[in-house]
């Protein structure tokens, strides 16, 4: 028997050493039905999983890389922002062979499966950005060849697992922006070759570990954003190799370490803001020769201000509201520190004059704030050479003398705000040159004089505020006719006469207009009603008489009206009850008459109207005499009308009735015009370029979800919980005309609200940390992404179920349709302007949680002032193949009959699943001929046949077919005088839904 265990020796080490393919291919098997598993517990909308089918070998699948013995093994699986919805399957437990797994940018959800542990390859994990729950598994430290674990930007709860300081080889640790909470685990301090730790942004507690500083090679240490307490360990000021430090937004106290410029010589950013640091801060921080960003804002520093003008690679030197007490002699130091780019020594107790070093220092420098301080004394000529400055704030100092002229010299200067000093004179006309302006505010000094007209060259201006000052004569028409101001319009509190322009009514985009306490007379302009956006209006304190115009009943939006202590007369108008008014106020007037008892004057505390002696009636907290004399016939009227409307009521009610079926539709319609008045002007957000590239994660690829012509778009999150998703347009200003495109959306989306338009959150015009030009829209994210997607990217069946992959329905198609027309009839009618899209198409509709359809990309878009203008470019006509309506190929002409076309086409697109490109079509054939040659008997023939129609009879399937794609045709007829008007096309696709929802 031993002879014959020598012969077989040689065979069986053969065996084991060589194994037979029946192995490999059991292996295969298992990879194969894992990666199924994976599939199977999934939503996919986007269509990325349509290549994992039986047709194709594993290794050929979207995001699937092989390798392994035998070349034939799963070692990666990257599905990088494909849309994914779902949980991960424990079966990834199952691929032996994977050494990374990327999933970040979907929306993973359910808990991180413990089967992970079986991996004993695996080296990467990024799970950035999904929505994981749960707790981080204890058993991860299973996985002895971990190098990166990235699992930021999701909803993990519970504490950091005390195994992980087990991975002996990891080096990245990105825990940040998940609940995670308890004290931060001191093991972590035994992971030795880590070079980064993220965990900010969570809510961690307790000190901060004195292990950390036996992380020799860490670079990057992010603690932000927690409930940390305790000073910091002074063995971190020891990592010499630090670059990164963000401990900010925690409740850490004691001093910085004295030694922290010498200790961490390769420091470029350095984060201690809002905490409760104390002391004096180091003169060593300025040995960190390599530092680009220093904020120590909102502690309790104290003492002098140390000299830094070994910071020769500096970019932000931030100091923001502190308890620093010296003069600022330490800015001649700062003239060294010649990559400046920001000086923040705001909010501080600073005092003495601004000293003429200020105009030496860095030729970049962007943004200079030394406001809120005590600072006396004048502006230096010389500040016209700091020729890159963005934005200077000097406001709520004790500085006095003229405004220096030379100020207009900065041709990049964006945002101006001298406020609250002592500064007399009068405003420099050559402020005219500053094109670029957005905001002005020289409010709360001693300003006289007229305001120069060539304010009206600052096309660009978003606020004006010239409040308490001593200005005086006229108002001048060309500033207050800037179409640009949106924000705010403050004239208060200076000596201004005569009558108010106007050219009021161009201040369409306004949130709020404030002209109170000066001299103004004649009576309350009627083009107020253009300014539709208008939320505040105070004219109080002025000569104005008159009545109460009655077009301020078109300012649907507007909350808080002051018309006090002037004198007006007249009765107090009935629509004033109807408006939104939080409050109002008509106090020490002439108004006479019967006071409304609707909307806003039913709350005493709402209204006030004192010293006008002939107001009676209205609600009993008022104490006015009941109505009589004059006014009884109006008392006598509404009894009358209360005796007459009950007979009236019965003998018309049929009428009533059947005038209500006839015109259901479009009632229900205008019900959306009420409400699309409303101002985003209280809800617009203050970004800066800093905000935008910290929520976009420095505009990295991952955050990009699309891109065209003039810019990208990027996903971003703009607060610290995570939860205000939105979308940022960066545009590309290389491109000719990218520039024209910021400003055309700005223009057009400034000013309105719509259920079925994209709304504009904000808008960045800066620049960027290299000094270039910088200009950004910042929109609502809407997490369905595009109707384009939605028709193309749906049309694959699962491998073995037979069941299809999520599909637009009829009911789906016709309610987008019917949102995307409602959206173009509030552009061409619901404002006091016309607005023209001009390049409507599936890519600009996006759809939202509920799959409601809104219109967006208005980077072409032209303001007309009535329906019927017709707008001539200058530029060209431009749009997208297949949607440009063929009148533009003839002339340089935009009209809302261009607009019905696009939709026109898009409508007959979503139903039949062709696109106005495809190859189908010819010279002699188009997508609008294609569908009219069908109609009507035709028409089941060349619609989408991944259409879900529902339970219909044929005879009824080809009937609601027929109606839809009729509305399509008559809206993409090729002469516009033919087409159907939008407002008709709503009210047809309304009444079919309707039928074919009864």
């Amino acid at each position: 028997m031993a002879k014959n265990f020598v012969v077989f020796l040689p065979l069986l080490i053969f065996c084991f050493v060589f194994p037979p393919p029946a192995s490999s291919y059991s292996s295969n098997q298992t990879d194969r039905i894992s990666l199924l598993a994976i599939k199977s517990s999934l939503e996919d909308p986007q269509g990325a999983l349509m290549s994992w089918n039986q047709t194709l070998h594993f290794c050929s699948w979207n995001g699937i890389q092989c390798g392994g013995r035998n070349r034939d093994r799963v070692v990666t699986i990257n599905l990088t922002s494909q849309g994914l919805v779902g949980n991960l399957s424990p079966h990834v437990g199952n691929l032996s062979f994977l050494t990374t797994i990327i999933l970040k940018n979907n929306t993973f959800n359910g808990p991180i499966p413990t089967e992970i542990s079986h991996l004993r390859r695996l080296e990467f994990v990024d799970f950035n950005n999904n929505s994981f729950v749960g707790e981080i598994p204890t058993n991860l430290s299973r996985c002895p060849n971990l190098v990166r674990l990235n699992l930021v930007r999701n909803f993990l709860s519970g504490a950091i697992p005390t195994d992980l300081g087990f991975l002996s080889k990891l080096e990245t640790l990105a825990l940040s922006a998940n609940k995670l909470s308890g004290p931060i685990p001191p093991s972590i301090g035994n992971i030795t070759t880590l070079t980064k730790l993220s965990l900010g942004s969570c809510n961690f507690n307790g000190e901060i570990p004195e292990s950390f500083g036996r992380l020799r090679r860490l670079t990057s240490l992010q603690l932000y954003g927690n409930s940390l307490t305790g000073i910091i360990p002074p063995s971190l000021f020891n990592l010499s190799d630090m670059q990164f430090f963000d401990v900010s937004v925690n409740q850490l106290h004691g001093l910085i370490s004295s030694t922290v410029g010498l200790t961490l010589p390769n420091l470029a950013c350095l984060y201690v803001e809002q905490n409760q640091f104390s002391g004096r801060i180091p003169n060593s921080i300025s040995n960190a020769s390599l530092i680009e960003w220093l904020d120590m804002s909102s502690n309790q520093f104290t003492g002098p201000i140390p000299s830094v003008g070994g910071l020769t690679q500096i970019q932000e030197f931030i100091l923001h509201s502190n308890l620093i007490v010296d003069d600022l002699s330490f800015i001649s130091s700062l003239t060294n520190s010649t990559e400046l780019e920001r000086l923040d020594v705001s909010d501080n107790m600073l005092s003495g004059s601004l000293p003429e070093s200020t105009t030496n220092l860095s030729i970049h420098l962007s943004w200079l704030y030394i406001h809120k301080n005590k600072i006396h004394g004048n502006i230096a000529l010389g500040i016209g050479d700091l020729i890159n400055l963005v934005e200077v704030n000097l406001s709520d100092n004790f500085l006095d003398g003229p405004i220096p002229f030379v100020i207009a010299k900065l041709s990049n200067l964006r945002t101006l705000l001298l406020g609250n000093n002592r500064f007399r004179g009068e405003l420099p006309s050559l402020f005219g040159n500053m094109t670029v302006l957005s905001r002005l505010h020289v409010d709360g000094n001693s300003l006289s004089g007229n305001v120069p007209t060539s304010l009206g060259n600052c096309t660009n201006l978003l606020e004006l505020d010239l409040s308490d000052n001593n200005f005086n004569g006229l108002i001048p028409p060309e500033v207050i006719r800037l179409p640009s101001i949106a924000i705010v319009f403050n004239l208060s509190h200076n000596a201004f006469l005569g009558s108010i322009p106007y050219e009021v009514g161009s201040l369409k985009n306004l949130a709020a207009l404030d002209l109170s306490s000066n001299r103004l007379s004649g009576q309350i302009p009627n083009s107020l009603s253009r300014c539709v956006s208008l939320q505040q209006i105070y004219l109080d304190d002025n000569l104005l008489d008159g009545e109460i115009p009655s077009a301020l009943s078109a300012l649907m939006g507007l909350q808080d009206l002051d018309l006090s202590r002037n004198n007006l007369s007249g009765l107090i108008p009935a629509f004033l009850g109807n408006l939104k008014l939080e409050k109002l106020n008509l106090s020490f007037n002439r108004l006479h008459g019967e006071v409304p008892t609707t909307g806003v004057f039913r709350n005493i505390t709402s209204i006030s109207l004192d010293g006008n002696q002939g107001l009676c009636g209205g609600i009993s907290e008022l104490k006015l005499h009941h109505c009589s004399g004059v006014d009884s016939p109006i008392r006598k009227l509404s009894t009358l009308l209360k005796i007459l409307i009950p007979i009236l009521v019965v003998g018309g009610i049929f009428v009533m009735l059947l005038v209500f079926c006839k015109y259901k539709g479009r009632m229900g319609n205008q019900t959306s015009f009420v409400t699309s008045h409303d101002s985003i002007g209280g809800q617009f957000m203050r970004l800066s370029y800093a905000d935008l590239l910290k929520a976009t994660c420095g505009f990295s690829e991952s955050n990009l979800v699309g891109f065209g012509r003039f810019g990208s778009v990027y996903k971003a999150i703009l607060n610290d919980e995570d939860t205000l998703f939105v979308a940022v347009k960066v545009l590309n200003l290389a491109v000719k005309g990218a520039s024209k495109t910021f400003m055309a959306e700005c223009k057009a989306l400034g000013g309105i609200k719509h259920r079925n338009l994209v709304k504009l959150v904000s808008v960045c015009d800066s620049i960027d940390f290299q000094g270039n030009n910088f200009k950004a829209l910042v929109y609502e994210f809407k997490f369905n992404g595009s109707l384009e997607k939605w028709l193309y990217n749906n049309k694959e069946k699962t491998d073995k179920s037979g069941e299809e992959i999520r599909n637009l329905s009829i009911i789906q198609r016709l309610n987008i349709a019917t949102d995307i027309a409602q959206g173009i009839e509030y552009l061409h009618y619901g404002t006091g302007s016309s607005i023209v899209h001009g390049d409507l198409k599936p890519s600009n509709i996006l759809l939202d949680h509920d799959m409601v359809a809104c219109v967006g990309d208005f980077g072409l878009a032209k303001i007309l002032s009535s329906s019927h203008e017709i707008s001539n470019s200058s530029i060209g006509i431009k749009g997208t193949l297949g949607y440009v309506p063929p009148e533009y190929g003839t002339c340089e002409s935009v009209s809302m009959q261009g607009d019905v076309y696009s939709y026109g086409i898009i409508l007959l697109e979503m139903f039949t699943n062709k696109k106005p490109t495809d190859d189908l079509f010819d010279d002699h054939l188009n997508l609008h001929s294609f569908v009219s040659m069908a109609l009507p008997d035709g028409v089941m023939e060349i619609v989408d046949p991944y259409l879900e129609i529902g339970e219909l009879n044929s005879g009824k399937k080809r009937e609601c077919m027929s109606r839809i794609l009729s509305v399509g045709v008559s809206c993409s007829n090729e002469n516009p005088k033919d087409r159907m008007p939008i407002f008709d096309a709503v009210n047809e696709l309304s009444t079919i839904r309707n039928w074919f929802c009864s």
